[in-house]
């Protein structure tokens, strides 16, 4: 299974939201590219990163720093954060991205999600940010009336490569994922999914990798927190 450390950037420096919210953030030291280095050199492979300005804006706010990022050391990055375009796709696939995350602009007009996934051939992941079931979007700002499993039917047969599901009541809380509501997507996913929100512990990492349909996990703010150590995390990441 693939642990991916998360960056998220706002304001040029890591940060870690609680519940998505904007107004109950923490900021960290160490620069987005420095967190990326370090992750390096713990021996990861792989790498979640949130342009939170992005998410607010819909412009790619932080490509410098994420071509930085993916020109320095050779991880392989998914992005997300405001994606709305298939120009703004084009600029993260031409800095070396490995998957660019489509959310809000996915959500709100499916053909997108189609047109996108037909020209960037196994490109394309799949955000769904939920809550209690259903789907938020523009930074969890909004909450829409679409049910997560009934969209996800409808856009099932897209060619999307990758889903990231994250529960956000769960999000930067370290209360463990939402297991189960995690499952019920990955069972009727068409392409694997990685898990989002509230991973606190290694056993939280175990129990991951028992399920089915689970290609990875994304892990925040329990890094940062030092809830669970690099060098402990590193041994899970296969």
């Amino acid at each position: 299974m693939k642990i991916f450390p998360a960056i998220d950037i706002k304001d040029k420096k890591c940060v870690r939201l609680v519940k998505g919210d904007f107004d109950n953030k923490t900021e960290y030291e160490l620069s987005p590219v420095e967190q990326a280095g370090r992750y390096k050199d713990h021996g990861f492979k792989n790498l979640h990163i949130v342009d939170l300005d992005g998410a607010l804006t819909g412009e790619t706010v932080n490509l410098d720093i994420i071509k930085d990022i993916v020109g320095k050391f050779n991880l392989n990055v998914e992005v997300g954060g405001g994606i709305r375009s298939i120009g703004s796709i084009q600029e993260y696939i031409d800095a070396g991205v490995e998957k660019v995350i489509l959310g809000s602009a996915a959500i709100k007009n499916k053909n997108f999600l189609k047109e996108a996934c037909k020209k960037f051939t196994n490109k394309i992941a799949l955000g769904l940010d939920a809550k209690d079931g259903y789907l938020s979007v523009s930074g969890w700002k909004e909450h829409s009336n679409q049910l997560t499993l009934d969209y996800l039917k409808e856009v099932n047969d897209y060619g999307v490569s990758r889903l990231i599901y994250t529960d956000i009541n769960r999000d930067g809380m370290k209360q463990s994922p939402n297991f189960d509501e995690t499952s019920r997507v990955a069972d009727i996913s068409n392409c694997p999914v990685i898990i989002s929100g509230g991973v606190s512990s290694i056993e939280d990492i175990k129990k991951a990798k028992s399920l089915n349909n689970i290609e990875g996990i994304i892990v925040g703010k329990a890094i940062y927190d030092g809830d669970i150590k690099l060098d402990e995390l590193v041994k899970e990441d296969a």
